[in-house]
Protein backbone atom coordinates (compact mmCIF):
# COMPACT_ATOMS: atom_id res chain seq x y z
CA UNK A 1 0.00 0.00 0.00
CA UNK A 2 1.47 3.13 -0.56
CA UNK A 3 1.40 6.14 1.45
CA UNK A 4 0.42 9.45 0.08
CA UNK A 5 -1.03 12.56 1.74
CA UNK A 6 -3.92 13.28 0.51
CA UNK A 7 -4.60 16.16 -2.48
CA UNK A 8 -7.29 17.81 0.40
CA UNK A 9 -5.09 16.69 3.48
CA UNK A 10 -1.90 19.16 1.23
CA UNK A 11 -4.65 21.46 0.73
CA UNK A 12 -5.72 21.44 3.93
CA UNK A 13 -2.14 22.10 5.72
CA UNK A 14 -1.14 24.27 3.59
CA UNK A 15 -4.36 26.78 3.74
CA UNK A 16 -4.22 26.31 7.65
CA UNK A 17 -0.71 27.59 7.54
CA UNK A 18 -1.64 30.12 5.35
CA UNK A 19 -3.92 31.64 7.77
CA UNK A 20 -1.13 31.34 10.27
CA UNK A 21 1.31 33.50 8.18
CA UNK A 22 -2.02 36.06 7.76
CA UNK A 23 -2.25 36.64 11.20
CA UNK A 24 1.87 36.76 11.83
CA UNK A 25 2.02 39.04 9.38
CA UNK A 26 -1.01 41.14 11.28
CA UNK A 27 1.50 41.19 14.32
CA UNK A 28 4.41 42.21 12.33
CA UNK A 29 2.55 45.32 10.94
CA UNK A 30 1.55 46.06 14.28
CA UNK A 31 4.65 46.30 15.69
CA UNK A 32 6.62 48.16 13.11
CA UNK A 33 3.53 50.74 12.97
CA UNK A 34 5.31 54.07 13.36
CA UNK A 35 4.40 55.37 16.54
CA UNK A 36 5.61 59.23 16.38
CA UNK A 37 8.23 58.92 19.15
CA UNK A 38 11.24 56.58 19.50
CA UNK A 39 15.42 57.01 18.82
CA UNK A 40 17.52 55.56 17.31
CA UNK A 41 17.21 51.43 18.51
CA UNK A 42 13.35 52.03 17.32
CA UNK A 43 14.64 52.26 14.45
CA UNK A 44 16.43 49.48 14.38
CA UNK A 45 13.52 47.55 15.39
CA UNK A 46 11.93 48.73 12.40
CA UNK A 47 13.78 47.73 9.77
CA UNK A 48 14.40 44.36 11.33
CA UNK A 49 10.62 44.03 11.12
CA UNK A 50 10.24 45.19 7.64
CA UNK A 51 12.94 42.62 6.57
CA UNK A 52 10.64 39.86 9.00
CA UNK A 53 8.09 41.59 6.86
CA UNK A 54 9.02 41.36 3.39
CA UNK A 55 10.07 37.19 4.27
CA UNK A 56 6.55 36.41 5.08
CA UNK A 57 5.57 38.30 2.10
CA UNK A 58 7.92 35.84 0.30
CA UNK A 59 5.98 32.74 2.19
CA UNK A 60 2.39 34.26 1.76
CA UNK A 61 2.75 34.58 -2.05
CA UNK A 62 4.51 31.08 -2.21
CA UNK A 63 1.72 29.24 -0.37
CA UNK A 64 -1.11 31.58 -2.58
CA UNK A 65 0.51 30.38 -5.75
CA UNK A 66 0.50 26.55 -4.60
CA UNK A 67 -3.05 26.71 -3.39
CA UNK A 68 -4.24 28.12 -6.91
CA UNK A 69 -2.47 25.23 -8.86
CA UNK A 70 -4.79 22.47 -9.36
CA UNK A 71 -5.24 19.36 -7.02
CA UNK A 72 -3.75 16.29 -9.13
CA UNK A 73 -6.54 13.26 -9.00
CA UNK A 74 -6.08 10.64 -6.36
CA UNK A 75 -4.51 8.02 -6.49
CA UNK A 76 -6.17 4.63 -7.43
CA UNK A 77 -5.38 2.48 -4.36
CA UNK A 78 -6.13 -0.69 -6.76
CA UNK A 79 -3.69 -0.16 -8.86
CA UNK A 80 0.21 -0.63 -8.01
CA UNK A 81 2.20 2.56 -8.26
CA UNK A 82 5.93 2.63 -8.38
CA UNK A 83 6.18 5.77 -8.87
CA UNK A 84 7.27 8.71 -6.49
CA UNK A 85 4.88 11.55 -6.50
CA UNK A 86 3.90 14.71 -4.49
CA UNK A 87 2.67 14.38 -1.58
CA UNK A 88 3.65 10.46 -1.08
CA UNK A 89 6.16 9.61 1.73
CA UNK A 90 8.67 7.97 0.40
CA UNK A 91 12.10 5.80 2.13
CA UNK A 92 15.09 6.32 0.14
CA UNK A 93 18.64 5.65 1.35
CA UNK A 94 21.24 8.50 0.78
CA UNK A 95 24.08 5.88 2.20
CA UNK A 96 24.12 5.66 5.89
CA UNK A 97 20.60 3.65 6.16
CA UNK A 98 17.27 4.19 5.00
CA UNK A 99 15.05 7.29 5.60
CA UNK A 100 11.37 8.67 5.80
CA UNK A 101 10.31 12.16 3.85
CA UNK A 102 7.34 13.70 2.76
CA UNK A 103 7.86 14.90 -0.74
CA UNK A 104 6.16 18.14 -0.35
CA UNK A 105 6.44 21.66 0.48
CA UNK A 106 8.24 22.94 3.78
CA UNK A 107 4.93 24.01 5.00
CA UNK A 108 4.00 20.48 5.38
CA UNK A 109 6.70 19.51 8.00
CA UNK A 110 4.08 19.85 10.79
CA UNK A 111 2.61 16.95 9.08
CA UNK A 112 4.65 14.69 11.15
CA UNK A 113 7.20 13.49 8.39
CA UNK A 114 10.80 15.64 7.71
CA UNK A 115 9.99 16.57 3.98
CA UNK A 116 11.66 17.08 0.86
CA UNK A 117 10.53 19.84 -1.71
CA UNK A 118 10.25 18.76 -5.48
CA UNK A 119 12.06 21.84 -6.37
CA UNK A 120 15.64 20.96 -4.47
CA UNK A 121 18.20 19.40 -5.99
CA UNK A 122 17.20 15.67 -4.51
CA UNK A 123 13.13 16.45 -5.14
CA UNK A 124 13.62 17.34 -8.74
CA UNK A 125 15.89 13.75 -9.28
CA UNK A 126 13.01 12.34 -6.54
CA UNK A 127 9.63 12.80 -8.55
CA UNK A 128 8.49 10.76 -10.89
CA UNK A 129 11.36 7.95 -10.02
CA UNK A 130 10.45 4.20 -9.27
CA UNK A 131 11.10 2.19 -6.33
CA UNK A 132 14.43 0.89 -6.88
CA UNK A 133 16.09 3.57 -8.79
CA UNK A 134 19.36 5.08 -7.80
CA UNK A 135 19.36 8.47 -8.94
CA UNK A 136 21.77 11.29 -9.04
CA UNK A 137 21.63 15.10 -7.59
CA UNK A 138 23.93 17.83 -7.44
CA UNK A 139 23.00 19.86 -4.17
CA UNK A 140 25.54 22.18 -5.67
CA UNK A 141 28.37 23.08 -8.26
CA UNK A 142 30.83 20.30 -8.35
CA UNK A 143 29.42 17.94 -5.94
CA UNK A 144 27.22 14.82 -6.61
CA UNK A 145 25.64 12.25 -4.14
CA UNK A 146 23.20 9.57 -5.23
CA UNK A 147 20.36 7.86 -3.32
CA UNK A 148 18.17 4.94 -3.70
CA UNK A 149 14.17 4.93 -3.78
CA UNK A 150 13.71 2.18 -1.01
CA UNK A 151 9.95 1.83 -0.98
CA UNK A 152 6.94 4.43 -0.92
CA UNK A 153 4.68 4.50 1.88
Amino acid sequence: MTATVSADARHDVLSNRLAALYHEREQVLTEIAPTGIGDEADRATNVDGHIRLAMLEQRIVSLENELAEPRPAARDSKKKNDVVAVGDVVTVDLGDGPETYLLGSVDEAGAGFDVITPSSPLGRVLNGAQVGATLTYAPRPNRTLTAKVVSIG
